[in-house]
């Protein structure tokens, strides 16, 4: 008797998960511990194993779908071989002999009955039906020829079919991708606030400290000096490190920093959470931030490492391009996105001079949050990015 394996309890309150991609077909023999199902919930993608070895029945769920804990997913022939796989019951069928370089003519049976009436070799004619199909009409022509002594005339070649088009399936991570932003779309009120910031001497302190972080295999980009920039502002405007509580609608101020920072992988978007930013040294910034992304372009987040941020960064580095809206991580209330740094003229007490500029932009909750307080976040976190030595002043004053 089949042994049928249901979608099991995956913790932390998942009751539901989309089958991403079997890793087994029916008819095959399946070990113990081996790989049998991809199934994501929350943007992290679980690999289930078999519970038991044996043949593969039936799959239960399609690729694609959504389903419930403890559906049944796949029956399992409880009885695995010993060595190798038993023959097969049936024997399959002969394939269907085709002529000499090519498929067997296509036509259906009435087309094919009256070619052997009419004694006519459905491969000599020439099809002129959809999709390449013989008609009636055709084999009565050929035979017609044929009886005046006629071959089959020549004919250009069909009209060259169009390429088609490719359809892909709006499935795993682009599926919950899509839902998130559909849903942030759909309850927030977005608005975005942008500011020029000179990040000159950021720049400076970067390339001095970046030999020492190489040294000890560190890859020290300019995302920890902005997640400590930020995390300090935040302290001295908490409402921004916020969430909504979907349920009643109140805002909920969150005393822990968990930054969530956006990470490019093949499959999409991936949005990784740092917890206890505030806490985290420069480097231990930077060694996390390698660490989570590392993990999210190979689909090993946990559930943990992918949920409960605070707060949203984005920074796409030199791709990040001269200007950007940042779409809300719903349910936080506010998003910062950091675009690409480079050297632009600017006035500097009556003198056109080169720094290095970049720009800030930041969608909130409008529903939540008010301009006023945004701007004046924003104001903040210029000043530590922009003075350096005042953000590692700040860093060293706050308790850790």
């Amino acid at each position: 008797m089949a042994y049928e394996f249901r979608l099991p309890d995956l913790g932390e309150g998942v009751h539901e998960g989309e089958i991403v991609r079997w890793r087994v077909a029916e008819g095959q023999f399946v070990a113990e511990d081996e790989p049998l199902v991809e199934v994501m919930t929350d943007k992290v993608t679980a690999e289930i194993p078999s519970p038991v070895a044996g043949r593969v029945v039936r799959l239960l769920a399609r690729e694609g779908e959504v389903v419930k804990v403890g559906t049944p997913l796949v029956e399992i022939d409880g009885e695995a071989p010993a060595e190798s796989p038993p023959p097969a019951q049936a024997a399959p069928a002969a394939p269907r002999a085709e002529p000499e370089g090519g498929r067997a003519p296509l036509a259906v049976p009435a087309v094919r009955k009256l070619a052997r009436d009419l004694g006519v070799d459905l491969a000599e004619v020439t099809p002129s039906g959809p999709g390449g199909r013989i008609t009636l009409s055709d084999v009565r022509a050929y035979a017609e020829r044929r009886a005046r002594g006629e071959g089959e005339p020549i004919v250009p070649p069909p009209p060259r079919e169009p390429h088609g088009e490719e359809r892909i399936p709006l499935r795993g991570l682009r599926r919950r991708i899509a839902e998130h932003l559909q849903r942030a779309h759909r309850e927030a009120v977005p608005c975005t606030f942008v500011e020029e910031a000179d990040f000159t001497e950021l720049v400076w302190l970067r390339e001095q400290v970046r030999p020492t972080a190489e040294q000890r295999g560190i890859e020290l980009t300019y995302l920890p000096f902005i997640i400590a920039a930020t995390c300090t502002a935040l302290k001295e405007h908490p409402r921004l490190n916020a969430t909504v509580d979907p349920d009643s609608g109140d805002l909920v101020l969150h005393r822990d920093y968990h930054i969530a920072i956006a990470v490019q992988t093949s499959e999409g978007l991936m949005v990784p959470v740092i917890r206890d930013a505030d806490q985290r040294r420069l480097l231990d910034l930077a060694r996390e931030i390698r660490r989570l992304g590392d993990a999210a372009r190979a689909g090993k987040l946990t559930r943990e490492e992918a949920t409960g941020g605070t707060f949203s960064i984005t920074s796409l580095g030199k791709h990040g391009g001269l200007l950007g809206t940042p779409v809300l991580n719903f349910p936080q209330v506010a998003i910062l996105s950091v675009h690409r740094i480079a050297e632009r003229p600017v006035v500097r007490d009556g003198r056109i001079v080169i720094r290095q500029i970049g720009h800030l932009a930041l969608t909130f909750d409008h529903r939540y949050l008010d301009g006023a307080e945004v701007a004046a976040f924003v104001a903040t976190l210029l000043r530590y990015l922009e003075d350096p030595a005042l953000l590692l002043f700040s860093l060293a004053e706050f308790p850790r």
